[in-house]
């Protein structure tokens, strides 16, 4: 298995190097299991356990081995067994906040070099959705794309794909049909050799189905569109596809919800507009409400800003503030936990020196 149509590349070699002169071997996480992980490497496919160490080390679960990551692996208890020794330093990732109340990172797929950012054409299609697709996707420092699905359902697949141009201001769009196969071969155009794309979206818009398309073969379990259109959730687990070109897909499950996770720069990106507006307003600290001066506001009243985008704008700027606010609170007490289990160290070693 070629480590370079993996997308092994000078970067991670030049990261691999400690670790190659200890007997370790470089390897690709393909796919998440609850007990261990599989991955992709020298040998083939390979059953490798995260060991507890590693496990000790890391500040939080975002730091663990994730699919897409490039690990150092050891061998044991013969062929295709291993355990993980580290995580190579990833280039780029795309992040959310896991689901619930505690502020932590989940890394949905790591070294990717494309987002693709799925939307159905037939019900799925919401600009505000995808403004938060877009945010994260920029957050990851790959490249974001645009993909429209199921054309074939759709009597005007050209004007779907003018709606979301108000929110994609330069990233690509791409419509498709995993059916007919229509603009498959310009997505294919973005998957050569050593690259990888993450597909990310809701359930039911497509995504296994598309990945299927550009393997060649039905590799992905899918199931039939209802009858009003809307797509089944099929997609389980995260997992890394090869593909014939020598590129690699990360097919993950539909997200029912995304919530930003440390995306300050990538808002700014997704919002390039609102951002070169303000820019322009008299005042370096206006919130574009009633000063005077404001660019922002003066785009809305002659129309060539949407006053749903300033919207947007400010409900994502809110959830990141309030995000920030919630994970310095937890710092802060993991920290306190930090101390407080030294300082039992330190009482129970001064009353054993008392015995």
């Amino acid at each position: 298995m070629s480590l370079a149509h993996l997308g092994f590349g000078p970067d991670h070699a030049a990261a691999f190097e400690p670790y190659a002169g200890d007997g370790l071997m470089p390897g690709r996480v393909a796919v998440e299991h609850r007990g261990a992980l599989v991955l992709y490497g020298p040998e083939g496919e390979t059953w490798a356990d995260v060991p507890g160490r590693l496990r000790h080390r890391a500040e939080s679960s975002a730091d663990l081995p994730a699919v897409g990551d490039w690990v150092a692996y050891r061998p044991i208890d013969g062929p295709g067994r291993a355990t993980i020794a580290a995580v190579l330093p990833r280039r780029t990732a795309f992040v959310r906040k896991t689901a619930g109340f505690e502020a932590v990172g989940q890394v949905v797929a790591a070294n990717i070099d494309v987002v693709l950012c799925i939307s159905s054409i037939v019900d799925d299609l919401n600009e505000h959705r995808l403004e938060r697709y877009l945010t994260l996707a920029w957050e990851s420092g790959a490249e974001p794309v645009c993909v429209l699905t199921k054309a074939d359902l759709s009597p005007d697949a050209d004007a779907a794909a003018a709606l979301v141009a108000g929110v994609t201001f330069g990233v690509p769009v791409h419509v498709v049909s995993a059916v007919t196969g229509e603009g498959v071969d310009a997505l294919a155009a973005l998957l050569g050799s050593g690259r990888t794309a993450a597909l990310v979206g809701s359930s039911g818009v497509g995504k296994s189905t598309l990945v299927n398309r550009l393997h060649g073969s039905e590799r992905q379990a899918t199931a039939e569109v209802r009858d009003d259109g809307r797509g089944r959730h099929t997609t389980t687990r995260r997992e890394l596809v090869r593909l014939a070109s020598g590129g690699c897909l990360i097919d993950t499950p539909g997200m029912r919800e995304l919530t930003l996770w440390e995306a300050q720069e990538g808002l700014g990106q997704a919002f390039e507009d609102v951002e070169e507006l303000a820019q322009q307003c008299r005042f370096s600290d206006c919130v574009h409400r009633t000063e005077p001066g404001c660019a922002v506001r003066a785009a809305i009243a002659d129309g060539t800003l949407s006053a749903g985008r300033l919207e947007s704008f400010r409900h994502l700027e809110r959830e990141l503030r309030y995000l920030e606010t919630r994970h310095d609170a937890r710092a802060r007490a993991e920290q306190g936990k930090h101390w407080r289990a030294i300082s039992k160290q330190q009482r129970e070693r001064t009353r054993q020196k008392r015995r």
